[in-house]
């Protein structure tokens, strides 16, 4: 009886041991994979860099010129560069393909025997093609500029510290400012802003009824008028106004049913059946918010109102239950942006409901969700 109780006691033992080390892996296993998700997003900000990498060298053009797959010594040959660096271009485009910037084929060398590697376009890097009527490029560069990476870097600092925003601790003035101060750098942020609505004409020729009853229109915060001009091209019956900052819209060239107003939001909106912010409201806090919706349904229900007078909103609302993965993180991502550069930040339906309702409007529709942006109509 002892030697048998034993060599239970001893089994059981074995089996304990066994299943220590069986839990001992999985723990291991599990944390090795977290490591790697951290890692992962440490490391996250190379590909937005390698991106930025690729558009200064040209490499999406040059792959696009060429009219087919390119392989590795190709795509050197045309870059111009050390022929000792093939290898750091290979690594380049292997990480930029796996995330999804370029795709890797095999193509039959000349001797028609071995085959090579070779890289090609994906819709991604289309995006960026410099020529390209949609491009991009300007906005990539825009928000990889140093002034607007380095801010980042005093994140932690500004939550302990008292300044407005990030950008403003570490430019010493705020975005708009430093914009107008330097005028280059300005010059590149209207670029990208303008690169972002040139993607509006796909809107303007899906939803027509929501511009084919005015009979003006004023664009605010419309920079150097890609918007108006889609609108006022698609609709020569819209009389459309651009109105921004007088530096921004100075000697800009108008056309019949297009002109350009210098002012400032918070003071005055010039009237007209519909005002349209696109990518405007979200720079800015609640109560700014809240005081140029006043100032805006102060202006569409003034002298000559007109059923159907409106404030058009093309903006981002954050909808993490309805949203798929890239959506949601692209407006999460943009929220933080926000965070740093501006005193703004992106709204759920709640928050942009809240703001209609407190600046005396009755009632809004979310026409339509394309992407990060929706468009939204917000009645008197």
């Amino acid at each position: 009886m002892y030697v048998h109780a034993r060599s239970s006691e001893l089994r059981d033992l074995h089996q304990i041991k066994k299943m220590d080390l069986v839990n001992c892996g999985q723990e291991a296993s599990e944390l090795f994979r977290v490591q790697s998700h951290l890692y992962k997003h440490l490391f996250s900000f190379i590909d937005s860099m390698s991106l930025g990498c690729a558009i200064q060298l040209g490499i999406p053009d040059i792959i696009h010129s060429h009219g087919q797959p390119m392989t590795l010594p190709q795509l050197v040959s045309k870059l111009h560069i050390d022929p000792k660096k093939t290898m750091c271009v290979h690594r380049l485009m292997r990480l930029l393909s796996h995330s999804g910037f370029f795709t890797k084929t095999t193509t039959v060398h000349e001797d028609g025997e071995e085959e090579e590697e070779a890289y090609a376009l994906t819709p991604s890097s289309r995006l960026v093609l410099k020529d390209d009527r949609t491009s991009l490029s300007p906005f990539v560069v825009a928000m990889l500029d140093p002034a607007l990476i380095n801010p980042w870097y005093s994140l932690g600092d500004w939550f302990r510290g008292s300044e407005l925003t990030p950008f403003a601790k570490e430019n010493g003035m705020g975005l708009w400012d430093y914009c107008n101060q330097n005028p280059e750098y300005g010059d590149t942020f209207n670029e990208a802003m303008a690169s972002d609505s040139r993607f509006m004409r796909l809107v303007v020729k899906e939803y027509k009824p929501i511009f084919e009853g005015l009979g003006s229109l004023v664009d605010v915060g419309g920079g150097t008028g890609t918007m108006a001009r889609i609108i006022s091209e698609a609709f020569p019956h819209i009389k459309c106004t651009v109105y921004d900052l007088p530096h921004v819209v100075a000697n800009l060239p108008e056309t019949s049913n297009l002109n350009y107003v210098g002012g400032d939001m918070f003071q005055y909106i010039p009237p007209a059946d519909a005002i349209l912010f696109k990518w405007i409201m979200h720079d800015w806090n609640d109560e700014d918010c809240v005081n140029i919706l006043k100032r805006c349904k102060e202006t569409i229900t003034s002298k000559g109102y007109k059923e159907g007078n409106k404030v058009i909103i093309i903006d981002v609302v954050i909808n993490e239950e309805k949203d798929d993965e890239d959506t949601t993180k692209a407006k999460l991502l943009f929220d933080t942006v926000l965070m740093v550069l501006l005193p703004g930040k992106e709204r759920t339906e709640k928050e942009w409901e809240k703001l209609f309702l407190e600046a005396g409007f009755s009632r809004y529709k979310i026409v339509a969700s394309y992407g990060m942006k929706s468009l939204i109509e917000v009645y008197p």
